[in-house]
């Protein structure tokens, strides 16, 4: 029990008498006025002592508190206490001795004296006569002073100054009484047990002040516009919140005590239930508050200035009042979903795809950003982008598919768009959708490329640009979908083995792919880096490097033409059938060994074995075969020459024969011509060199392939030129006449042997070309029977070296018709070869399983056409390899 008075005042003390002197001592420390006091009039004479003069009024029985820390205390008015003797506080009536007075200090410490013991283990003390007591009986009074106010009384005049002051907060005026004493009275009242009373009379005063005051203004402008509604009751509520803090901390100890454990709502609670059900609620004010939102959001969507301040208050309001979900959401989402749906409508009719899409991407951002500016909830924006996906991407999946469009935006090569459009369509996983426009667009592209006899020569370079546009798509805009890229390449096969009959092909169902990527690996390997097209060229990128810098440079070079063989072996994998990549690469890659015309033997390495790791050792065994003949041939002229020094000394004429294995090289025609003397005799003395070394082989001389370093003599000065066989041949014929003398076509036609069309091919090289040894008359780019030639006196040349061989390196129109007519040949044969197999296999077949058996056996070296296969099984009936049966069925002749 502990009091708040100064030390003067006594405290609460039990006292237990051990003598007489002790007692009389404390009797005249506490018992000034000589009368005695019991326990509740000690509490009560303190509890006066030390209340608040101004309080006594409000409560009979009030105790003292913690006061609030940010209030001041007024000070105590200092009252003696009154002392009162122990014997007037306690008393302890005696079960031994009535005539036992003794008094127990309960707060003093123990006797140190030592005790006697009883024989039950009590200490005992004496009495004043000094006989032994035992324990004695402490009683406790009731401490609480009894309350000299009629409750009813008390809970009236603390309501009348609460009701006063309800009255100044509701209307909004200054509150003139102290709030601290407002709330001490409602504590009283409650802890007198009237806190239901009190609560009962605030209710009522708050709905009054709701439906009367707050609610009367906001219905007289309910037929005003759908904001302006919005806005009074944002003014409505925000009075209401300001009027409501006031009234809970007034009320905060019936709040916290009486309503937490009761049924009934907090004071909060109660405040927005009361303005919900009243004025919210209301039918005539409902539809305008929610309707006031959905506006502004429409406002906002019509490029309108949006109403920040009052749209984020509306939404504080209805999470505040717990309508957010039940009233606003369906409202705004149901709007919404009629917007976008009339805007999505409109946009399709109107806009283009690309066009479309970025206006779409822009129009889901505004909506979302909006609802995290505005803190709507995360189901209101899941709701909202699922409204927008289902309308924008969905329902409009046709139209942002659409193959014409799509194939637009590829043309354009629109990246940003395809971008959106791909990540548009995959907020629904409809990625994959986009495959059939995709692949449409590339078989539409390719097949212009391939079938476009115009622009042959840049098949390959073309075919290339769009690999690395179509690659570049898949990886950017198509995020490396897995099905899209299944899509690009499967395009890729289709078009570039689509077979198609045309004079490019010369009437046969060859690859003319197959054919144009072995000559654009032929410029890049006789040009090198200096070949590669200026768009595909890796170099425009790069600075410059130091011109002394050559091991750097040459890294740099090779690099970018490995770059660009991988670039290459991408297309070639796309073909079926190699058997025309592999014929004209082997005639090209025999010109360039024969006539030294590589720019890279690593180069020449690196693609040989590109090709074997691709199609096996088989497709490139002719090849390395080529190799090796070159290789044994430069060791063979080098014992040939070694024979010739040490035998005639060094000879006037430098011979180099290349020795050709006939099976793995190309097959080239026997051209007649005329050779000089002095060459045929070298020629004839390697003959017999090679014969003596390697009885029974025998040699078959190609002039054609061959090339010749002449030495001229011009008026402008001496040059040394590198011509072939043939251009070597006619050019020597103009040693024999002066300088100024004609020599006609027919005369130089006897005098070579050449065939006609080859005679008129080395004159059109040597006199219309932009390096002109010779001189034509009558001037004009075709040779005709009646034409004459003369030594062009004007020749002349930067350089010493001049080559004007160029004519070996081109391949001729019969060449090529030659070449794709072979091909087509084997391609037959092979076929025959696999339907043999087949039918010494099975025995018995039908016609549709012997084709597809076919099909299958052949597909490596070239997609077939069901019609050749039916003309070969006809040609194997001719020869009696097969049979006709009943039911389309064939068996085979053994």
């Amino acid at each position: 029990m502990t009091h708040s008075s100064k030390r003067s005042q006594p405290s609460s003390e039990v006292h237990r008498s051990t003598s007489a002197g002790r007692k009389r001592k404390l009797q005249s420390r506490h018992q000034p006025t000589g009368r005695q006091q019991s326990i509740p009039d000690v509490f009560t004479c303190q509890q006066k002592a030390t209340s608040v003069k101004d309080d006594s009024s409000l409560s009979p029985n009030s105790k003292r508190r913690k006061q609030d820390s940010s209030a001041p205390t007024p000070p105590k008015p200092q009252t003696p206490p009154r002392t009162m003797a122990t014997a007037e506080m306690y008393s302890f009536p005696q079960k031994r001795s009535p005539q036992s007075t003794t008094c127990i200090d309960l707060t003093g410490s123990p006797d140190p004296s030592p005790k006697a013991r009883t024989s039950n283990g009590f200490h005992v003390g004496k009495g004043p006569s000094g006989s032994r007591v035992g324990a004695k009986k402490l009683i406790v009074k009731n401490l609480k002073a009894p309350s000299k106010t009629n409750p009813t009384e008390y809970l009236e005049q603390i309501w009348s100054k609460l009701d006063k002051a309800l009255d100044l907060i509701f209307a909004e005026g200054k509150v003139t009484f102290p709030l601290e004493e407002l709330y001490r009275g409602v504590e009283n009242v409650c802890r007198q047990g009237h806190a239901s009373t009190i609560h009962t009379r605030l209710k009522a005063r708050c709905t009054r002040n709701v439906t009367r005051v707050l609610k009367t203004p906001l219905v007289e402008k309910a037929g005003e516009q759908n904001v302006d509604v919005l806005r009074a009751v944002l003014g409505a509520w925000a009075r209401w919140k300001t009027q409501m803090v006031i009234v809970q901390s007034i009320f905060y100890y019936m709040d916290r005590s009486y309503l937490l454990q009761s049924p009934e709502p907090s004071l909060r609670e109660m405040a927005i239930e009361m303005f919900r059900v009243n004025i919210f609620d209301d039918f005539m004010l409902n539809p305008r508050v929610v309707s006031g939102a959905c506006d502004l959001i429409a406002a906002d969507r019509n490029q309108e200035p949006l109403d920040t301040s009052t749209f984020r208050q509306a939404i504080n309001m209805f999470h505040e009042i717990s309508v957010y979900s039940n009233s606003f959401e369906p409202r705004m989402l149901e709007l919404s979903q009629d917007y976008i749906l009339q805007w999505s409508n409109q946009a399709c009719n109107e806009m283009e795809l690309a066009e479309y899409i970025r206006a779409c991407v822009q129009f889901i951002d505004r909506e979302i950003k909006r609802c995290e500016v505005f803190g709507l909830d995360t189901t209101t924006r899941k709701a909202l982008l699922v409204t927008l996906e289902d309308l924008l991407v969905e329902k409009r999946l046709k139209r942002l598919v659409l193959r014409q469009d799509v194939a637009q935006l590829l043309q354009d090569n629109d990246m940003d768009s395809l971008e959106q459009l791909y990540a548009l369509l995959q907020r629904r996983r409809f990625g994959s959708k986009l495959k059939p426009a995709f692949e449409s667009w590339i078989n539409s592209a390719g097949e212009s490329i391939v079938f476009d006899e115009e622009h042959q020569d840049e098949m390959v370079v073309n075919l290339l640009s769009l690999k690395k546009q179509l690659d570049i798509s898949w990886r950017v805009a198509f995020r490396k979908d897995e099905e899209l890229g299944h899509g690009l390449r499967e395009a890729f096969e289709a078009f570039m083995n689509k077979q198609k009959k045309t004079s490019a092909t010369w009437n046969t169902d060859n690859s003319k792919p197959g054919e144009m990527i072995a000559k654009y690996v032929d410029m890049l390997l006789r040009g090198g880096a200096k070949a590669i097209p200026t768009s595909l060229s890796l170099a425009n990128s790069r600075v410059k490097l130091v011109e002394d810098d050559d091991d750097e440079a040459a890294i740099d070079e090779e690099s970018e033409v490995n770059q660009q063989l991988d670039q290459v072996l991408d297309l070639f994998r796309f073909v079926h059938g190699k058997a025309v990549f592999e014929a004209f690469y082997k005639k090209d890659l025999a010109r360039r060994l024969l006539m030294g015309r590589s720019a890279s033997a690593d180069a020449e390495r690196s693609m040989l074995q590109r090709l074997k790791t691709e199609c096996g050792a088989g497709f490139t065994q002719n090849l390395e075969q080529m190799f090796k003949d070159i290789e044994l041939a430069r060791e063979e002229m080098n014992s040939y020459k070694t024979m010739i020094e040490e035998r005639d000394g060094r000879p006037s004429l430098d011979l180099n024969v290349n020795i050709l294995s006939a099976a793995a090289w190309p097959t080239y025609p026997d051209i007649p011509v005329i050779v000089p003397i002095n060459i045929n005799a070298a020629i004839e003395n390697f003959t017999r060199h090679y014969k003596s070394k390697h009885g029974g082989r025998k040699l078959d001389w190609k002039h054609a392939l061959a090339h010749c370093q002449i030495k001229a003599s011009f008026a402008k000065g001496n040059k040394e030129l590198v011509v072939s066989s043939f251009q070597a041949v006619v050019l020597l014929l103009f040693n024999a006449v002066s300088p100024d003398e004609h020599l006609s076509y027919e005369h130089i036609k006897a005098a070579t042997g050449l065939p006609d069309n080859e005679v008129k091919r080395t004159l059109q090289s040597l006199a219309c070309a932009k390096l002109r040894p010779l001189s034509k008359y009558p001037k004009g780019r075709e040779i005709n029977d009646d034409d004459t030639f003369t030594i062009n006196a004007g020749f002349s040349h930067e350089k010493y070296r001049v080559k004007i061989n160029q004519v070996q390196l081109k391949e001729t129109k019969e060449e090529n018709k030659e070449t794709h007519e072979r091909v087509a040949a084997d391609r037959a044969f092979e076929t025959q070869a696999a339907i043999v197999r087949i039918m010494k296999s099975r025995k018995l077949i039908t016609h549709a399983e012997l084709v597809a058996e076919v099909i299958k056996a052949t597909k490596s070296r070239g997609q077939l056409n069901v019609a050749d296969i039916k003309k070969n099984i006809d040609r194997l009936i001719e020869k009696d390899y097969m049979e006709r049966e009943e039911n389309n069925s064939y068996s085979y002749i053994a």
